[in-house]
């Protein structure tokens, strides 16, 4: 597709897209092409600061940029604002680019950083300055905040505002130079200290700060806030829509009025909700508080909402594009249900995952009446969803391996799985039927002993008889021992934000967010799995292989469990509108 294509073009074309639900964002953008508004181009951003691994949110965001600027022939850029050398480290960036790339986009050629503009930055402060827009103030921190007034009473002018530009030229300069300790002096805008807008009343441009930047090193002792460098980064790369989440709706204002003032390429920014996830914090400052504190084990924690921990846990960047774009954006925050995006992890694993059988707490069964000696290879299949997936063997002996919830001794009610007397089918094995069961000294049942019907090989029934269960298990001489990490939500109430007073979010931590199952029972294929493989334990759920394994001894991660509450919730509503419907139906031609 054309990277500038005629406003015609695109504006015809991006109605069409049927996955791409229109929205105010690309509505904005077709009327801007329509217009001849940045001569029909479409050039947006994705610009994190490199303090802290992205996360889901941050999908969020990346999908809308790299998606809205594709589908337009657009470019997008990948933008590093580090513009803050105390929070901000390598590692961060380093795995913010793997992220974006993980997630499926590419900004091919056009990587930059903030820090790349330090010099043109510091160069339009100056001219700020020279035309009596800016001056160097002598205020704390602390006086600067409580003079800047609240929203219901004006902020009061610093003693020191009025400096002339002479003065002001001079005192940077030496600010620039290093002859200043560090909060000592500040470079600030000077707009309007009456303005009903907070961010107007001469906000703060540059900062004294002697410290090392991961880039430029010890070249600079200033450096800008992100509020002087974000639009005007945005400028310089000439991005047109300057796509944002709506707490920066304030600040528009005050980028505004910075490149108009300098007479710069004036990008357009657009606001739109954030992302909120229920059982879930995207909060950096809280997910650094989770690793340092060590409450997880890391940024890839699988518990963690970091797209290098959903990764580990085995998400699918496609189940996470398909997510961004069901949710859509709107111009009001709101919190998504957790279970919605895990029908629709579920709902692109179902399709590429394969089928294997693992036995997560094993309990002994012995088909008495089959040959000790023998070996039988059962042909299993891969994936029901893909035909071109194929089969597999899967070995099966007398002695086998089962769930231990598979089997009651005195079963309640309902309970259709083993137990004595009962006939139940062992998935692409035999019928088999318990006749008796072993205990230890204590009274546990530590084997399950069992009569098979030769004449159900495949779990066939020829005469046609019910049974009412299949169970899996895993051939007990051929199996693989592993590690199974079950995951649970992180936080165990559904908005982890809400504490009591004196408490904080780790208060609501899920003591049972993990439980290690070292003694499970993989069937052979498992053997040589492959780190971050996937698979569908049958009857258990999704896990993936986690980067701990070793050949031999795989270590797998639960990503999601089977049961999909979401899909139950989305029929329901489906079900009442379309009843409702039936009832009005003036209502619906309407």
């Amino acid at each position: 597709m054309n990277a500038n294509p005629s406003k015609d073009a695109a504006a015809a074309t991006a109605p069409e897209q049927p996955t791409s639900p229109s929205n105010f964002i690309r509505d904005i953008i077709v009327s801007d092409l329509e217009s001849g508004k940045y001569a029909g181009q479409v050039h947006t951003r994705f610009p994190p600061e490199p303090n802290g691994y992205l996360h889901l949110g941050h999908a969020k965001s990346i999908c809308l940029n790299f998606g809205l600027a594709a589908e337009f022939g657009g470019l997008t850029n990948l933008r590093f604002d580090d513009t803050n050398p105390e929070k901000e480290e390598q590692e961060y960036v380093d795995s913010i680019i793997r992220d974006v790339r993980w997630l499926g986009f590419d900004w091919e050629t056009r990587l930059f950083y903030a820090s790349d503009y330090f010099q043109q930055l510091h160069d339009w402060a100056v001219q700020l300055i020279t035309a009596g827009k800016a001056y160097v103030d002598d205020l704390t921190a602390e006086e600067i905040r409580k003079g800047r007034g609240t929203l219901t009473s004006p902020g009061v002018e610093s003693p020191y505002r009025n400096r002339s530009v002479e003065e002001n030229l001079g005192l940077f300069e030496r600010m620039r130079a290093g002859e200043f300790p560090d909060g000592s002096r500040t470079l600030r805008a000077k707009i309007d200290m009456a303005s009903p807008n907070l961010n107007l009343r001469d906000p703060v441009m540059y900062r004294i700060l002697h410290a090392d930047h991961h880039r430029t090193g010890s070249k600079w002792c200033i450096y800008p806030l992100y509020d002087f460098a974000h639009g005007q980064s945005d400028s310089i790369e000439k991005v047109t829509h300057s796509i944002c989440t709506l707490e920066f709706e304030d600040h528009r204002p005050l980028y505004n009025w910075f490149v108009e003032q300098l007479g710069i390429f004036h990008p357009r920014q657009i606001e739109f909700d954030r992302l909120s996830l229920t059982y879930t914090v995207l909060s950096k400052r809280k997910l650094l508080t989770l690793v340092n504190d060590g409450h997880v084990q890391g940024w890839d924690d699988p518990r963690m909402p970091t797209l290098s921990g959903v990764r580990r846990r085995g998400y699918t960047p496609e189940a996470l594009r398909n997510f961004c774009a069901a949710i859509g954006v709107s111009k009001t925050n709101g919190t998504i249900e957790l279970a919605m995006l895990e029908h629709y992890l579920r709902e692109d694993l179902n399709k590429r995952a394969s089928r294997v059988m693992a036995v997560l707490r094993p309990l002994k069964l012995v088909i008495d009446n089959y040959p000790e000696d023998k070996v039988e290879q059962m042909e299993a299949v891969n994936n029901p969803e893909d035909g071109a997936a194929g089969t597999r063997t899967v070995p099966f002996s007398r002695v086998l391996y089962i769930e231990q919830d598979d089997f009651r001794e005195d079963p309640p009610k309902q309970f259709y799985r083993l137990s004595p007397g009962r006939e139940v089918r062992l998935r692409y094995g035999y019928l088999v039927t318990c006749t008796r069961v072993v205990k230890d000294a204590s009274g546990n049942v530590i084997e399950v002993h069992c009569t098979y019907d030769p004449a159900t090989r495949g779990g066939n029934t020829p005469d046609g008889r019910k049974v009412k269960s299949t169970i899996h298990w895993v051939s007990a001489a051929h199996a693989v021992n592993g590690e199974v990490r079950l995951y649970e939500n992180l936080f165990a109430t559904e908005d982890p934000n809400s504490v009591e007073e004196g408490k904080d979010f780790t208060a609501n931590l899920n003591p049972n967010s993990l439980e290690v199952v070292s003694s499970c029972k993989l069937e052979p294929s498992l053997a040589q799995a492959g780190v971050g493989a996937r698979y569908q334990f049958e009857r258990l759920g999704y896990f993936c292989v986690d980067p701990d394994s070793k050949p031999g001894a795989p270590v797998f991660n639960r990503t999601v469990p089977l049961r999909d509450t979401w899909a139950k919730i989305e029929k329901r509503v489906n079900t009442e509108v379309t009843k409702e419907n039936m009832r009005s139906p003036r209502k619906q031609a309407q």
